[in-house]
């Protein structure tokens, strides 16, 4: 009993630092692409505000990346202290990928990054160009590393098992294995609409407090556009993403749309209680045959349902399925806004409607928490498994007493209050300064010690 309850207080606590560090890294994917486009039309124009726009955007980089830095450090202890069985199970897979991601993504963040922040009078517009490119191109580098391992647990190919331990046999193949190529894209698509709808945000606010007005305006109107483009390049995304995962973790495809009956013609389920005990839906709206169409692209496509999978093998189908609803409700939301942003912008108000600036304003964190909700889905629909089908999360865990995962758990959630709660109050105190003022050096040059130190 103890046992278990260490595995289940371990599980809290991994999601409890995964959750805090997720929001970082899907911020700045999206906020190193925004400061290289930034850049590139102030070099192409000449427009100061693009310049003044930058500078804003990079100081809440350089504190996001070092948040970042330290909740990732993290993560990696947690799987020598906490997850010990599964790191010596599949450490000659996981343990490359992981190396592969520091030495070609985070040292080129990381090197580039000081002249991003230090070197506007120390070197040409050129090379400082480049060196906000290369820390763009290194976060979506890291990406590519984090999501092949990761997905590699979810669809795990290019490998051997002997005594219970891992071996790579195909990189190619483990590298590029079949959920990759979606969960990449759907990753770097949700990560751009949540620095999108940030910069929305932000700019909305300004805009209704009439401070900042023309950096405001022309925020405002790039994130709306790119908005305009990939929200809904997300939802094709995502719909080939569920025809992977129907075909290669069906499980996970029925515990995220509640269906317990194999069968045909199956519907939309809108809303449900999915009751793992009695193995129905209670309160259950649902729209007929919708299901089979969208999971399948035929009216009366078959959809396994959960019944055909033993209990102990299934997921615990109600965090998936709100998780999914979540996300998919926001990225619904994210279409509208920019539908409606488009069609505010041809009438010459979309600088002006309040009501639609206020929208925008409580818009500015649902690209947040639907990468949370599209993380939940993800990792709690592969369970029991921590690599599909071959490694039990209950065989994963290290042999540690549940006071002891409960102390670090504690400590955790103190420290992580404290740390980050400062860090966001700092962003949000640039945030309220706004545009109109360049960045304090000692608090820039505080900040590069800290990245170096985590270096």
């Amino acid at each position: 009993m103890t046992l278990d309850t260490a595995l289940l207080l371990s599980r809290w606590q991994f999601a409890f630092t995964i959750s805090f560090h997720i929001i970082f890294p899907a911020f700045t994917i999206g906020l190193a692409s925004y400061l290289a486009m930034l850049e590139f039309l102030w070099l192409r124009t000449g427009n100061d505000v693009f310049q003044r726009i930058y500078r804003f955007w990079l100081t809440i980089f350089a504190v996001s990346f070092g948040m970042g830095v330290v909740s990732g450090v993290v993560l990696s202890y947690e799987f020598g202290t906490n997850w010990a069985r599964f790191s010596q199970a599949v450490g000659n897979v996981i343990g490359p990928l992981m190396a592969f991601e520091v030495m070609s993504a985070f040292f080129l963040e990381a090197s580039f990054l000081g002249i991003m922040l230090f070197g506007w009078q120390k070197v040409g517009k050129k090379l400082h160009f480049f060196a906000t490119c290369a820390v763009a191109v290194g976060t979506l580098i890291s990406a590519f590393w984090i999501v092949s391992a990761n997905s590699w647990m979810h669809t795990p190919a290019g490998y051997s098992i002997r005594d219970g331990i891992f071996y790579p046999e195909d990189w190619f193949a483990i590298v590029f294995n079949p959920s990759f190529p979606y969960r990449f894209a759907h990753m770097v698509a949700a990560a751009y609409l949540t620095t999108a709808f940030a910069v929305i945000g932000t700019a909305a606010w300004y805009l209704l407090q009439r401070v900042h007005v023309a950096p405001a305006k022309v925020m405002l109107s790039m994130g709306l556009w790119f908005a305009l483009l990939f929200a809904p390049a997300q939802a094709v995304i995502g719909d080939y993403h569920g025809l992977e995962v129907g075909a290669m973790q069906p499980a996970k495809l029925a515990a995220l749309e509640a269906h317990w009956e194999t069968s045909g013609e199956v519907p939309l389920i809108l809303f449900a209680w999915p009751d793992m005990k009695a193995e129905a839906n209670r309160f259950e709206i649902a729209i007929p045959k919708l299901g089979s169409l969208i999971l399948t692209h035929s009216w009366d496509g078959v959809v396994k349902g959960l019944k055909d999978f033993a209990p102990e093998d299934r997921p615990y189908a109600p965090i998936p399925f709100f998780g999914f609803r979540v996300m998919v409700g926001l990225g619904l939301l994210m279409i509208a806004v920019a539908a409606i942003g488009a069609v505010l912008h041809r009438g010459g108000r979309v600088y002006t409607a309040r009501w639609f600036l206020r929208l925008c304003v409580a818009c500015t964190p649902i690209g947040f928490i639907a990468v949370l909700g599209g993380w939940f889905v993800a990792e709690t629909g592969r369970q029991p498994y921590v690599v599909q089908g071959l490694m039990r999360t209950a065989d994963a865990g290290s042999p540690l007493l549940a006071h002891q995962v409960a102390t670090s758990l504690a400590l955790f959630v103190i420290a992580y209050g404290i740390i980050f709660g400062a860090g966001i109050y700092y962003i949000l105190k640039l945030v309220r300064r706004g545009p109109g003022a360049e960045p304090e050096e000692p608090v820039a040059a505080a900040m590069g010690a800290k990245l170096a130190a985590s270096t």
